[in-house]
């Protein structure tokens, strides 16, 4: 069911559709959905667990092959309807199957927003801290669960929430890509610093030679589906942003260049967070690379524990968790940004009313996740917190089937040569092989490997 021909919909791009000013725009509003909390401690975290360099080696090939398909056919496809993902499914059709594929793909960024900035709420709170010299404070055992136990976790969630919803109001432009501009050269400047401070502690270099340097006895099965699940999830595959961003992009901008470029900078921000995180923690553990396998508590816990017993350690944790903030900021703003844009092209409402009611959705939902930990700590979803529903639902369930969703889409209904002549417009194709290859047989079963190891991890069959 190839769909070679345009169709109506198709011939009637949005003349209102906001855009980017050009190629500068897109790579670092892009760039900014990508490199968010999920680089900044669960790469370093994983590559820890799973072999170090080895794990990083495996992450860059499935990254410059798997990753590059799917970035490619989201952002051309949303270039060529000039629609967000429910619109870029209905422009071929109508039917059931069409209006999943783009709803699945919408409704994600709207359930992680939420949950997404009450984590940047805990970052603020600890940026707040380390700014007043609380450093000791926040090393403390008990610091971090006590904090989010508490109602003023809530606070912080809505301080870092209005920060988000401010730029969207400013619009395309003005607000998300101008805010990525100013962030992303600040975040990777601010990177360089704290991985050069956290490499020449005494000690780091183990961390630093375990962290880059293959060591095939470290390799397992494990190894290569956590790190599809990490590329899968740092790339902003399947969130419907990608959609949105290639929307507002111009036909005059390279797609294949924008995309290396993109994958280029999700790499160099992912091993920087490696080289900020691995060796400070070997330094501050004797060595002992068990100390990273803490998860999610590696940012609030240990970390901290580590800045504390540095010297510099205030200004070291200031550094660290205001580039995380910065992070969190750009990938909280890009998800949003992707779920005002589908309330505007499905219900025809002005910007101002689509992010007063995503603001409205992120103060419900958020909330909850919030005091999931406090007053709520008595409801359980499949024995998760409501935060941690939230994240396996989107994360473990819902986006690698979006993926698939894509995968059909492209392959079946609008046909591999429509995507090639799209990218051709302003391009060579010069990945055009190894890409119809992915999308066509590999893609897929790479997909179901994440989707069915996710699941199999959450409820215990499988240790991840």
């Amino acid at each position: 069911m190839n769909s070679d021909k345009p169709t109506q919909n198709l011939q009637k791009p949005l003349e209102s559709r906001s855009s980017f000013s050009g190629k500068l725009g897109y790579v670092l509003a892009v760039a900014g959905s990508a490199v968010g909390l999920g680089n900044i401690w669960r790469f370093p975290y994983l590559a820890a667990k799973y072999g170090g360099g080895i794990f990083l080696l495996v992450y860059l090939v499935l990254m410059f092959t798997f990753g590059y398909a799917l970035i490619v056919s989201e952002t051309a496809l949303g270039r060529m309807t000039k629609k967000s993902p429910v619109g870029a499914f209905r422009a071929f059709g109508k039917s059931a199957p069409f209006t999943f594929g783009g709803w699945i793909n919408a409704i994600i960024p709207m359930l992680i927003v939420p949950y997404y900035s009450v984590i940047g709420g805990w970052v603020t709170k600890y940026l707040f801290e380390y700014l007043r010299g609380s450093t000791a404070a926040l090393a403390e055992d008990g610091y971090f669960t006590q904090f989010i136990a508490g109602n003023l976790s809530v606070a912080w969630f809505m301080i870092f929430s209005l920060a988000v919803v401010a730029v969207l109001f400013a619009g395309v432009k003005h607000g998300v890509e101008r805010v990525s501009k100013i962030m992303m050269p600040l975040l990777v400047l601010l990177a360089i610093v704290v991985a050069i401070y956290s490499m020449t502690r005494p000690g780091a270099f183990k961390g630093v030679k375990y962290f880059l340097v293959p060591n095939l006895k470290n390799f397992s099965w494990m190894t290569v589906a956590a790190a599809m699940g990490q590329m899968f999830y740092s790339l902003s595959i399947a969130m419907g942003i990608l959609y949105t961003y290639g929307s507002y992009m111009k036909d005059d901008v390279n797609i294949e260049q924008s995309t290396a470029q993109v994958e280029l900078f999700d790499t160099a921000i992912a091993v920087l967070a490696g080289l900020m995180i691995i060796p400070a923690v070997f330094a501050f553990s004797g060595g002992d690379p068990d100390t990273l396998k803490a998860g999610p508590s590696l940012m609030f816990i240990t970390i901290p524990k580590v800045f504390a017993s540095m010297g510099l350690g205030t200004g070291a944790g200031v550094m660290f968790f205001l580039l995380v903030l910065l992070a969190a900021l750009t990938s909280a703003i890009s998800l949003a940004e992707s779920s005002v844009s589908t309330f505007e092209d499905q219900f025809g409402w002005s910007r101002y009313k689509a992010t007063a009611v995503m603001g409205v959705i992120i103060f419900f939902l958020g909330s909850a996740s919030a005091l999931g930990f406090g007053v709520l700590d008595f409801v359980s979803l499949l024995g998760m917190s409501i935060l941690d529903f939230f994240d396996f639902l989107t994360n473990s369930l819902m986006m690698p089937i979006a993926a698939l969703a894509t995968c059909f889409f492209v392959t079946r209904v609008v046909g591999l040569r429509r995507i090639e002549e799209e990218v051709e417009k302003s391009s060579a194709f010069k990945r055009k092989k190894m890409y119809n290859l992915f999308m066509r047989c590999l893609a897929p079963v790479c997909i179901i490997v994440i989707l069915l190891s996710s699941v199999a991890n959450v409820f215990g069959w499988i240790s991840m």
